[in-house]
């Protein structure tokens, strides 16, 4: 018994040694793992708080935009692009109040919604999306170099064939028929077989007044 007693005092006595030189470091890993696990489930929390209330503020612009009630959709917009810009819910919830402003006529509105979209979406196809609503203002507008140059900018090739149709409008409305049609064909070329879109380009195209 007395040698199982000096044993286990000689290895009670190594463990001390051992603590006495390492246990702060032991204690500083420890502490800095479990500050880890907190600060990440402490920004799982936020993230999920803040994607709530996003919701609820996209909410009230989706009903706002089917009641073409421009005030509450703005509001709610705007606070969902000042505090929540991070979130998916505010370049979308900017594409519909840009639509609100385009309905009351207020165009200088609607073009700063649509270009936050277009600089602020994090989702490349939501961006895409936003450059192609964008493109067709500047259409209205007549800016069609600058409407030409935005589409210019690298997308997906699912947007190939309407990015090529809309191009093909600008380059008409400017009066570049040639091009325009060259546009077209490419559109055509690009959109899926079975997409009844195809009839309207095919449409430009015959109207072009050129043969295929």
């Amino acid at each position: 018994m007395a040698v199982y007693n000096l044993e286990e005092q000689e290895t009670i006595d190594a463990l001390k040694a051992w603590w006495k030189q390492y246990g702060n470091l032991v204690s500083m890993a420890v502490t800095a793992v479990c500050v880890v696990i907190i600060g990440y489930q402490g920004w799982n929390y936020y993230q999920g708080s803040q994607s709530r209330e996003a919701s609820v503020l996209y909410s009230a612009v989706s009903q706002a935009a089917q009641k073409n009630d421009l005030a509450k959709g703005k509001d709610a917009a705007e606070q969902l692009t000042k505090k929540y810009s991070g979130t998916a819910y505010a370049p979308r919830a900017a594409l519909l109040v840009a639509r609100l402003h385009l309905n009351a006529n207020d165009r200088a509105a609607a073009r700063v919604s649509l270009q936050w979209a277009v600089d602020q979406a994090k989702e490349e196809e939501l961006r895409q999306v936003a450059r192609y609503r964008l493109a067709t203002f500047l259409l209205d507008e007549k800016a069609y170099d600058e409407a030409l140059r935005l589409l210019e900018a690298k997308h997906d090739p699912a947007f190939a064939g309407i990015y090529a149709d809309l191009r093909g409008d600008i380059l008409a409305a400017a009066g570049k028929t040639t091009e325009a049609r060259a546009a077209y064909l490419e559109a055509l070329a690009k959109l899926d077989a079975k997409s009844p879109y195809r009839q309207t380009v095919q449409l430009k195209i015959d109207a072009s007044g050129e043969p295929q």
